[in-house]
């Protein structure tokens, strides 16, 4: 039972055969995005409207992109980032920063004094200033990310549909809406998950690839000095001699698809990548690229219109053309699909670091719990990509918008690889300081080659990153100041409640022994008449009464009497930790009665798909206040929510039939007897902003923090509640609002 109650996602290990088949299902979600560049990249260097450039040009423009292809998404995003976490700055900025290693039993503890520690001071090695600098930084990438993830359908699709008019130049008007039609369907049919998306589309990214080395071996005939592309130096003298910057944003186009990689690590695996990309699709554009920067050097004018279309062996309109089309359509639509599920996976990075409202999570994996469908994004995904290929309505447009966010995210995720190489691996200052200036060095080139588009269109993707990192920054503020509410007004249940043994007109008061906190090692030394049939008394501490005095000279006054009545309450800890939440003591405080079975549960989902029944739940009987029980709910990733009342009811009746200080078959009927009415209680706090001492400043402090805590986080937690994903089960459960001033 003790391997339930982990939290992490267990890596995925295979081997043999079913290594060979992930590695191959990889080709149907994350190189489909690479594998497209080869329809749009040569006319981002060179465009259609320009002139033909020299032999020499072409083959340095090959060799910056091999060179580009080998450094960044081979070397650096295949063999090395995968090392350093599951996919994502945010993965990365997790490992600087990881949660503290919690001990899972004090979910159940409820008499402990739990205080709020520093969440990161005891596991990072980094010092806690430049978590919140760090987080943003992470924050800004993988914001950057998700913004390409709205143009690389948008790039993608449009270019593979632009082949119609060369073919047909008569229906070149109609590439937008065909392009709009494709990208419609293709977000229809995301909610059947990536498993079935990826068996699908695997096969055909395969033969597009295929395809795409054939007609580049085929092409290399026409010139094969193209193979001088393999000398690095030529790129480099291709600036030196032109000294056109401009040049690197066009190369930039053929690394679009790196972050995917990376991100879509927790889909697959690591071992799965680096075999399906180092031993096929890596050559594979190789030698596409080879292929059509030798027809450009012989043919010139007659292909550099469309460097794609016109470079397919055999002529226009041919058997080969109408293939290799039809063919450029289901890549681009999965290239898109390599995006989207990136983008889901991140967004669910940032849903369960609480950087992001709950939404609605759909697992459609058995096997693997990164493989998910999230519909709000998925709709609104659909929305800004339809308006952007609208709004652009041509490639040429759209590519000077794209390809800035890569670089962006490219860089931020460079400098956190170089800080976990010396914070989280141990590894030498040196090894992370050359990794910086390596890497770093070429991010930077295409970075700032880029930014120089910013003006021509690359300000959307930023605007749309920046209006993320705002969103996430904002809501991770704001949940951390509820979340550290609730954790600094945990209360230890002895404070709370005081039980009172009646024998003849004495009261008798309980004992402490054994560590405080320590449920199991609490002893109940009363001195009254073990035959007494006197019930006893349960008191709750008023909260205008200090529990220490209220204790020490114990009489009724400051105490509320509470009357226990034959039902059942489970009562909902959203947060983790020892104690009693102080939603509990607040909603209590207002009844005058307590059931006589009170359950607090913890919810911990396990990175397994299914958990059995027998091994759901972990019960905790609280020994000093009879009829409290703390309990941890292990539930499987695509288990459904639903709290079995009667098999926490069986654990329960076992721990008191060993445990019951008096009648352990009476204890047991009674439970029993109350289960059969429940009450499940999840509080929800009705925020307020907590005002600032002070002068004027602090007035206009109060104004605008009020808003944004009053009106707008609350406004919006309220749409987005924590039970957002406990579907089936939300019809059987009350919301009890708590004030929280944060």
């Amino acid at each position: 039972m003790g391997h339930i109650s982990t939290e992490h996602r267990t890596a995925l290990k295979v081997k043999g055969f079913a290594l060979f088949a992930l590695s191959f299902q990889t080709l149907g979600i994350i190189y489909a995005d690479l594998g497209t560049s080869p329809l749009y990249v040569l006319n981002g260097i060179w465009p259609a409207a320009g002139d033909v450039p020299p032999a020499e040009d072409v083959i340095g423009g090959i060799s910056a992109i091999i060179w580009a292809l080998t450094i960044l998404p081979l070397i650096k995003y295949v063999f090395i980032a995968p090392l350093f976490g599951e996919g994502g700055t945010f993965a990365l900025f997790q490992g600087l920063y990881p949660p503290e290693h919690k001990n899972l039993e004090e979910d159940r503890v409820l008499t402990g004094d739990d205080s709020k520690k520093a969440e990161f001071e005891s596991t990072s090695k980094m010092s806690p200033r430049f978590r919140w600098p760090l987080l943003l930084w992470a924050l800004f990438g993988t914001s950057l990310t998700l913004a390409d993830g709205v143009f690389t359908p948008a790039v993608s699709v449009t270019s593979a549909v632009g082949g119609i008019a060369v073919a047909k130049p008569s229906v070149a008007s109609s590439i937008v809406p065909i392009s709009i039609g494709i990208l419609i369907v293709l977000f229809l049919f995301q909610f059947r998950g990536t498993n079935f998306i990826s068996t699908l589309f695997a096969p055909v990214t395969f033969l597009w690839l295929a395809l795409l080395a054939g007609t580049g071996i085929a092409n290399i005939t026409a010139h094969p000095g193209i193979f001088r592309a393999f000398d690095p130096s030529r790129a480099i003298l291709l600036f030196v001699r032109t000294r056109n910057y401009d040049l690197l944003a066009g190369v930039l186009l053929a690394l679009t698809g790196c972050e995917a990689m990376f991100a879509n690590l927790g889909q697959f695996n690591m071992l799965s990548i680096q075999i399906s990309f180092g031993g096929f699709v890596y050559p594979c554009l190789v030698l596409a690229y080879l292929g059509q920067g030798a027809r450009l050097i012989r043919d010139g004018e007659a292909v550099l219109p469309n460097l794609f279309y016109n470079t397919i062996p055999g002529p226009i309109n041919g058997g080969l053309y109408w293939v290799m089309f039809v063919l450029a359509i289901l890549a681009t639509v999965i290239a898109s699909q390599a995006l989207i599920s990136a983008t889901f996976s991140l967004t669910q990075q940032l849903i369960n670091m609480r950087s992001l409202p709950p939404l609605r999570l759909v697992y459609t994996s058995d096997k693997i719990q990164g493989q998910i469908y999230i519909p709000f994004v998925n709709w609104l995904l659909l929305i800004i990509t339809v308006v952007i290929v609208a709004a652009f309505r041509t490639l040429s447009e759209m590519t000077n918008a794209y390809g800035f966010a890569v670089a962006t995210v490219m860089f931020t995720t460079t400098v956190m690889i170089a800080l976990q190489i010396k914070y989280v691996k141990g590894w030498s200052t040196l090894l992370a300081v050359a990794f910086l200036l390596v890497f770093g060095f070429f991010d930077g080139l295409f970075w700032g080659a880029a930014l120089k588009k910013v003006p021509e269109g690359a300000w959307v993707p930023l605007m749309i990153g920046g209006v993320l990192v705002i969103v996430s920054g904002f809501w991770t503020w704001a949940r951390s100041l509820e979340d550290d509410f609730d954790a600094s007004n945990r209360k230890n249940l002895r404070d709370i409640i005081v039980r009172r043994d009646s024998d003849n007109g004495l009261d008798v008061a309980i004992q402490r022994t054994g560590h405080e906190g320590d449920d199991a090692a609490s002893e109940i030394e009363v001195s009254s008449d073990a035959n007494s049939e006197k019930s006893p008394k349960y008191y709750m501490l008023d909260h205008d009464h200090d529990a220490d005095v209220a204790k020490t000279e114990f009489s009724e006054v400051g105490f509320k009497v509470m009357s226990r009545i034959p039902t059942c309450a489970v009562f909902y800890k959203l947060t983790p930790g020892s104690g009693v939440p102080h939603s509990f003591v607040s909603f209590f405080r207002q009844l005058p009665v307590l059931p006589r079975v009170i359950i607090f549960l913890s919810l911990r989902v396990v990175p397994f798909a299914h958990v059995h029944p027998d091994e759901r739940y972990l019960v905790n009987k609280v020994r000093s206040v009879e009829g409290f029980y703390g309990v941890t709910y292990h539930l499987g990733f695509r288990d459904s929510f639903d709290v079995n009342v009667d098999a926490i009811v069986q654990q329960i009746s076992e721990i008191e039939t060993n445990f019951s200080a008096r009648g352990a078959a009476a204890v047991v009927q009674e439970i029993r007897n109350a289960a059969k009415s429940s009450t499940h209680i999840v509080p929800h706090y009705v925020i307020g902003s907590k005002p600032a001492q002070g002068g004027r400043l602090a007035k206009l402090r109060n104004i605008i923090r009020g808003f944004f805590i009053e009106d707008v986080y609350r406004t919006v937690s309220s749409m987005f509640p924590e039970t957002a994903n406990w579907l089936g089960y939300t019809d059987k459960i009350i919301h009890v609002g708590i004030n929280a001033s944060i």
